[in-house]
């Protein structure tokens, strides 16, 4: 139902403004305290004009363009001067999620379904929501990926010199009324369009093409149903797990909960890990449930425990999916082409590839590195140890796409996750993986600490050097700051994460991480070792990773002097 909203038509404004240094946009786009976005005047409307200008004149001229947002404070009015300011830029049709909401895996998929030109997500991902929290925007390009390098590159250089903004500051559009608004502007001849579609329509369809629905059901329904319980952590996820899971896959609907997407999440980070999804891994640890996961704010992260809160370590995760795919009919049906992880990713994907005579690509940390393998048709499955994995169904990573591949994956082996994950150590061996966070720092201090760590591994005599910790020897086999070239267009990325890789396989990395919300930098520091031997792999539980990566984190901590160089006396996470 289409309708004119005015009669007379609405006036396109120029404001005029002052550039700001800061909107270098970060590995997933902007992020910033919600109180610099809302309060600091123009912050927001510079950034979205800087957006705007950097999609060329001729490509904006009626083009689509997708919004949506995880629900988080200060989104809707977010939403509102986004609008305003398309239709003033000259964008001709914005499709939008119901009140706003679309969760990122939902707004990849909507952009490459309706060939629009690019998307706009408001969301700061894991980071705490409500007014002292954090917000952020992210800009995805035609193909439904974050934005390549260039392209932000691009959008920071406008946001330097930018000198006004266009706006229709009369403009108001009903986020809650499902269907089509159209809008006459001055000096515009065709009528400006918003489409309010529903959140979950599209993507839903989507799955219903990639899985099995009938075999899941089977599991979730029926007198052995596998009991599951679903924490959307008052994200935009509530929406996708009530429809998609309950009403579609038959879970009964006390199976989900914090379904209600909330600004402040409920006063907690909306963070799938054990930190801070406690709720879950307390119900999963009362053994009443087989199956648990969580999602993040904005639904392309997730986390996943078995029965008695067995704990799948993220880069186990997306190994065990590689092993696994052809139990899904879309992989069976396209064949699989190959795997990319991100560097600080531990190996255990890269001995599935190995297996199954597949390539294995390793980028840097950041979803778009992803985009041009899977564009090319080089790479099927890809995943990152910080709880995102997705496939070449859309280009953003996708936390209930990753919950649907485990329920199919239990549904054809009859098995449940920690037999799942211990038949794989069995076969492919272990990988002991684990990441300290050291959250907040001084910029300037972090900057040094990670230069003179460089220093140190680039010397030629620490690639001959050993390191005792008990009754451990580690000998240094190689050591370097890891740069990417791009298999596809040659583009090179350069100080991706120093890496020491040792004789027996383990590894530490060490990255300065591009995601925060402006405040302070944060060291991620990362430990890897493999245990091949099978009676080995299945002695210890999950949750048991530090003692057994106790000596190379001793090492970490010792030849990059954290701890003595921020002043702290341990990491702020550790997953």
């Amino acid at each position: 139902m289409s309708q004119r909203m005015e009669t007379s038509p609405i006036p396109v404004l120029t404001v005029q403004t002052a550039p700001f240094d800061d909107q270098r946009p970060g590995t997933n786009g902007l992020r910033r305290k919600t109180a610099v976005f809302e309060g600091k005047k123009n912050y927001l409307q510079n950034y979205i004009q800087s957006v705007l200008s950097s999609i060329d004149l001729r490509d904006r001229q009626g083009c689509t363009m997708v919004v949506g947002c995880d629900g988080r404070y200060f989104s809707r009015a977010a939403t509102e001067v986004i609008v305003q300011m398309a239709a003033a830029n000259g964008i001709g049709r914005l499709v939008i999620g119901h009140n706003g909401l679309l969760s990122t895996p939902a707004v990849s998929c909507i952009i490459r379904k309706i060939k629009a030109i690019g998307g706009i997500i408001l969301t700061a991902s894991h980071n705490p929501g409500g007014p002292g929290g954090d917000f952020g925007i992210k800009f995805n390009v035609a193909n439904g990926g974050p934005s390549p390098d260039t392209v932000m590159e691009r959008i920071y250089q406008v946001s330097r010199t930018l000198e006004e903004y266009a706006i229709c500051p009369d403009l108001h559009i009903d986020l809650s009324r499902l269907g089509r608004q159209e809008f006459d502007l001055e000096n515009k001849f065709k009528p400006f369009r918003v489409e309010i579609v529903d959140s979950v329509d599209v993507y839903l369809q989507l799955l219903r093409n990639i899985f099995d629905f009938n075999a899941i059901k089977s599991l979730l329904t029926g007198p052995d149903q596998l009991k599951i319980h679903i924490d959307a952590m008052n994200g935009v996820m509530g929406p996708y797990v009530r429809r998609i899971l309950c009403d579609e896959l038959g879970a009964p609907a006390n199976s989900a909960v914090n379904c209600v997407p909330l600004e402040d999440f409920g006063g907690r980070p909306p963070e799938p890990n054990l930190t801070y999804a406690t709720s879950l891994v307390d119900a999963m640890k009362g053994g009443d449930f087989g199956f648990g996961a969580a999602f993040d704010a904005d639904g392309d992260r997730y986390m996943i425990l078995g029965e008695n809160g067995f704990f799948v370590n993220p880069s186990d995760s997306v190994a065990i999916m590689a092993a696994n795919l052809s139990t899904i009919p879309y992989f069976r049906q396209l064949g699989i082409k190959g795997f990319a992880r991100s560097m600080a990713t531990s190996t255990a994907l890269d001995r599935v590839a190995k297996a199954m005579k597949l390539s294995l690509y390793e980028t840097p940390t950041g979803w778009r590195y992803f985009g041009n393998l899977m564009d090319s048709g080089r790479c099927s499955l890809c995943g990152e140890e910080s709880f995102g994995t997705g496939s070449d169904h859309i280009r953003e990573k996708d936390g209930l796409w990753s919950v649907l591949v485990w329920l199919s994956i239990m549904a054809a082996r009859k098995q449940g996750v920690e037999q799942i994950n211990r038949e794989h150590w069995a076969k492919f061996g272990r990988n002991y993986f684990c990441r300290f966070d050291y959250e907040g720092l001084d910029p300037r201090a972090a900057f040094y600490l990670m230069k003179d760590l460089e220093s140190v591994i680039a010397d030629k005599a620490f690639t001959s050097q050993k390191f005792a910790v008990g009754d451990h020897i580690y000998s240094v086999e190689r050591a370097d700051n890891f740069e990417y070239i791009d298999p596809v267009d040659g583009t090179v990325a350069r100080n991706q994460g120093l890496r020491i890789v040792f004789t027996d396989a383990s590894r530490l990395v060490f990255r300065m991480s591009g995601s925060g919300a402006g405040t302070g930098a944060t060291i991620r520091i990362y430990a890897e070792s493999c245990e091949r031997d099978p009676r080995e792999t299945q002695q210890r539980d999950t949750g048991t990773e530090e003692v057994v990566l106790g000596p190379l984190i001793a090492i970490a901590l010792k030849i990059s002097n954290v701890h003595e160089r921020t002043g702290r006396r341990g990491p702020n996470v550790i997953t």
